[in-house]
């Protein structure tokens, strides 16, 4: 089912969003720069066990791009670009950090490009606010009690607290 509406450009920005963060928040507000409309859609990964449900990540999702416009929150299984095929999106946008995270997209890429080519793939280099930020850094810094309010929305920063304060 191709939902691209003519002359409308999709963006698709697939991640796991285990817990979503203002670094990603920031590659949805770049990414409505480029396209008329930004799918942000939840991977769901069966081989994957998450700090959150699939449930409780739409959720958040939800309750901060909600009402945002031209945004949609959209939970998949499969390949990524079989469902940017599948709801018309022209681009997958991918954040990149660090070297390491090149090389891996790179590749990602790569493979993408050979499996649909008329799918681009958008690298957005990370704002220098979040070049260090990662799910596995916050989960440990909540689990010794420090704040995480400069890094992910106030709603994720208390389900954070709420699932791993003082779990160690």
């Amino acid at each position: 089912m191709n939902v691209r509406a003519p002359g409308r450009k999709i963006g698709l920005f697939p991640a796991s969003f285990d817990p979503l963060t203002n670094g990603h928040l920031d590659l949805v507000q770049r990414g409505l720069r480029v396209f008329d409309e930004v799918v942000v859609a939840l991977a769901r990964n069966v081989a994957k066990s998450g700090t959150f449900s699939t449930e409780e990540r739409v959720q958040m999702l939800n309750d901060v791009l909600g009402e945002v416009d031209r945004v949609s929150v959209r939970v998949f299984d499969g390949l990524v670009v079989e469902y940017a095929r599948e709801i018309g999106a022209c681009a997958i946008i991918r954040g990149l950090r660090a070297m390491s995270d090149f090389e891996y997209e790179f590749e990602m890429a790569l493979m993408n490009r050979h499996l649909e080519p008329e799918v681009e793939i958008i690298f957005l280099a990370a704002s220098q606010d979040y070049l260090y930020v990662s799910s596995s850094r916050l989960k440990e810094l909540i689990r010794f009690g420090a704040s995480v309010a400069d890094f992910v929305p106030p709603a994720v920063e208390e389900r954070l607290k709420q699932k791993l304060a003082g779990d160690l």
